[in-house]
């Protein structure tokens, strides 16, 4: 659906209810934003510096702004760009955005503890990448990773060598423990 201001995707449908009629609004997030403070500053009186407790909708803009900038320390991707995606960069996003991501992933799938079952791996299949059980592991990979990529930039090849090398040992490590159970 289109924004009844612009030609931007509607990414916020608000339903204002005045007097017993209804009123629909469809907007892109930029005339969201304005729409939201504009009705803020005019339900609030003008003498009233009431800054105590309550978070009013302007503040909901403010701080939607400030969740949006929130960048991953692993693969860069900030919090505006999962929500335009929807998808995440890395696994380390579930831990650098856990506060916002867990009221959705509870919404989704009504809780935010994995109940199902796992699936079986294939241990004959030499091409099959392993994977540590823990998160913390694989995030270390992708930091390193990161950390090639960054020194490839910057032309220390020493650096990215040593880097590749404790990847690969990690990563044999990995398999080391996956064969043995």
């Amino acid at each position: 659906m289109q924004c009844q201001q612009c030609d931007k995707q509607a990414m916020f449908h608000i339903t204002e209810l005045e007097t017993g009629d209804v009123r629909e609004l469809h907007l892109c997030e930029d005339h969201a934003r304005v729409y939201l403070n504009q009705a803020e500053a005019d339900s609030q009186p003008e003498d009233s510096d009431d800054e105590s407790g309550s978070i009013g909708v302007g503040q909901t803009a403010k701080e939607l702004s400030e969740i949006d900038q929130k960048v991953c320390d692993m693969c860069g991707i900030t919090f505006f760009e999962f929500r335009n995606q929807g998808r995440l960069g890395c696994p380390h996003d579930y831990v650098q955005f856990e506060e916002e991501l867990e009221p959705l992933i509870a919404n989704i799938h009504g809780d935010v503890k994995h109940t199902g079952c796992r699936p079986n791996r294939d241990k004959s299949a030499e091409d099959q990448s392993v994977l540590p059980e823990s998160t913390e592991e694989l995030t270390s990979v992708i930091g390193m990773r990161k950390e090639i990529r960054e020194a490839v930039e910057g032309e220390d090849y020493e650096v990215a060598g040593k880097l590749r090398d404790d990847i690969k040992k990690i990563l044999h490590q990995w398999q080391a423990e996956e064969t043995k159970q």
